[in-house]
């Protein structure tokens, strides 16, 4: 039994446990949530947030020193961002587009939603860009400051890709420490089955039927506009950009699908999501290794999806109108925001807050839609990386046909 199977079967065992446990025993739920589903899911994700950072770094640096020419690394660059940006664009568009036409909002939803959200300030765009530069390389790494971490990484990568054989001995200790990196993936990817059960087992069983189904079309708009835009805005990329069968694409990717399902991490997920896009998608490992860690940080296409339908939503529930000018301002700031989202479970409700108070709705809405954000952000983080591997296999045949990566890199696509 494949790795593929065994995960989705975790995950449907999860799910009916959860499901059981909140009808049934809501009560007895929390001290084996205490006791064994919170333990289990907890020391999974620190096991897989455990190689997150040095994976990031070897494979970023490794990433960008094999590319050897700067203007090339600047180019997969370009691509890259420029692609993210595009996506999350029509994402928002389809979110807003799905919200104004069925008007999820009802006014008596108000005050409805016993969750309290204490609002914290988004950092200011010019601030987020700033910082992308680390003034302590070491202390972005021990906080986890990925934008900070990438950077450091390109900066190390293009240093050996100039210097050459003066670093040949430090190249080969990046490429060790990756080749460690992907070995202990193989290893804790063994525990996936039980850990991605325990999470979704935990997560059900405190969701709560109730604040489900006051939400309910709420819920079933954001679902709606992931499918949409995973299906349509992907599987035409990858079909018309990228020249791969969407329906292979969607199939071998499957596995990192299920893992980010679980996670609701998209640099959770990394460590399978590269691993996935090599093995199965046949992407080269210099255009993985830069495209896919960076895509973990600033595509936030789900996200974006959320914050557009959860601000119509707010908006109805307020009886506020959203005029085309706002809504142009939310297309617009969602956008620059995803670049500054985090990719880490319910960092988007930050970036929602700013959307929010961009078009002059109480921030303080957000507790209306987190009971239940938990439940949609492992959907929207499974688009977010599929989003990731999609850019990854477009940009990466496009570097072939241009003639930028040597065929020696073979494309093998399991069927």
């Amino acid at each position: 039994m494949n790795l593929t199977v065994k995960i989705l079967i975790g995950l449907f065992v999860g799910i009916v446990t959860g499901i059981l446990f909140n009808v049934f025993a809501p009560e007895l739920f929390e001290s084996v949530d205490m006791y064994f589903f919170g333990p289990i899911g907890t020391i999974f994700l620190n096991l897989i947030m455990m190689i997150v950072i040095p994976l990031v770094f070897f494979s970023i640096a490794l990433g960008a020193a094999g590319m050897g020419d700067p203007k090339k690394l600047g180019r997969i660059g370009g691509k890259t961002i420029t692609f993210f940006l595009t996506t999350t664009a029509i994402a928002l568009t389809i979110g807003l587009s799905i919200a104004l036409i069925v008007q999820p909002g009802d006014e008596g939803l108000l005050g409805s939603g016993d969750e309290d959200y204490s609002v914290s300030e988004a950092p200011p765009i010019m601030e987020t860009v700033t910082n992308i530069i680390p003034s302590n390389p070491i202390e972005a790494m021990a906080n986890g400051e990925m934008l900070q971490i990438i950077a450091f990484a390109l900066f190390i990568g293009v240093a050996i890709a100039i210097l050459g054989e003066k670093v040949a001995t430090f190249r080969k200790l990046l490429e060790q420490g990756n080749e460690i990196m992907m070995f202990l993936v193989t290893v804790i990817m063994k525990l996936a089955p039980y850990g991605a059960g325990a999470l979704i087992a935990s997560a059900l069983g405190n969701a709560g039927f109730a604040a489900m189904k006051s939400l309910g079309m709420y819920m079933i708009c954001v679902v709606g506009a992931l499918i949409i835009h995973t299906f349509l805005t992907y599987g035409l990329s990858v079909s018309l950009l990228g020249r791969m069968n969407p329906i292979k694409f969607f199939k071998n990717f499957v596995p990192a699908i299920a893992m980010a399902f679980s996670l609701s991490s998209s640099t959770g997920t990394l460590p399978l999501s590269m691993k996935t896009a090599q093995e199965k998608l046949g992407v080269s490992k210099q255009v993985s290794s830069f495209v896919q860690p960076l895509g973990a940080t600033i595509n936030m296409d789900g996200t974006a999806i959320m914050q557009a339908i959860a601000t119509v939503f707010i908006a109805q529930v307020y009886a506020e109108t959203l005029t085309v000018p706002d809504l142009l301002t939310v297309v617009l700031t969602a956008t620059l925001a995803s670049i500054g989202t985090a990719g880490v479970p319910g960092a988007g409700m930050i970036m929602l807050a700013m959307v929010l108070t961009s078009v002059g709705l109480p921030a303080e809405g957000i507790a209306l839609v987190i009971g239940v954000d938990r439940i949609l952000d492992m959907i929207r983080t499974s688009v977010n990386i599929t989003g990731d591997a999609a850019c990854a296999v477009i940009v990466d045949r496009g570097e072939r046909k241009n003639g930028h990566i040597k065929d020696d890199e073979d494309i093998q696509v399991s069927s």
